[in-house]
């Protein structure tokens, strides 16, 4: 790696005295791999301060995953809704899709009205937002009105520039190489 000037620049540095502590909108997007498992690991490190945690699944339906599997053994201390219908490339119902959609978005605007939730992660949420199934600036309003120490995750490829913009961290999933390429199929425990 070549390192250039910029990258030996002194960094700016928060004065942690002045510094204010609010939830977040963090945005996990991107064709590569691990969006879901980045925002698990967040719910793992909030799990290890004591917080309380909601997940909403907006598109994966009733598909057996490890980490659904996990959250029944956390039942205690995660709040778990798979309400989607499955891949929508399954149910070929734009309608059917837009109507659970609803039905999923219903759940994380009680979820995020709850102050006592921490961490609210809604997986798959660009993706309902990318074919419509959501306006962006409903689920921008909807974040807008929840407590203010509750941290929001999203989740899912192509997320919108709205939601982008009005994001406090963005990372970008980069498909570098992936297995599918060469025919592999998905792996328990890897993959889901």
């Amino acid at each position: 790696m070549t390192w250039t000037p910029e990258d030996r620049a002194p960094r700016r540095y928060v004065d942690t005295a002045k510094a204010v502590r609010r939830g977040l909108l963090v945005v996990y997007t991107g064709d590569g791999k691990g969006k879901t498992t980045a925002a698990l690991g967040l719910l793992f490190r909030a799990l290890g301060y004591g917080h309380r945690v909601a997940v909403v699944q907006f598109i994966k339906g009733q598909w057996q995953t490890g980490e659904a599997k996990m959250a029944k053994a956390l039942a205690d201390r995660v709040d778990w809704f798979t309400l989607g219908d499955g891949f929508t490339w399954l149910t070929q119902s734009y309608e059917q899709d837009v109507a659970s959609a609803r039905r999923a978005w219903a759940k994380c605007l009680e979820l995020l009205a709850d102050p006592t939730y921490q961490l609210v992660i809604l997986d798959e949420l660009n993706y309902v937002l990318a074919y419509n199934f959501l306006g962006v600036g409903e689920v921008l309003e909807g974040f807008s009105r929840r407590s203010p120490t509750t941290h929001v995750v999203t989740t899912g490829r192509d997320a919108p520039p709205a939601l982008i913009a009005a994001a406090d961290l963005v990372t970008e999933m980069r498909k570098v190489k992936h297995p599918y390429d060469a025919g592999l199929k998905a792996q328990p425990g890897l993959d889901y």
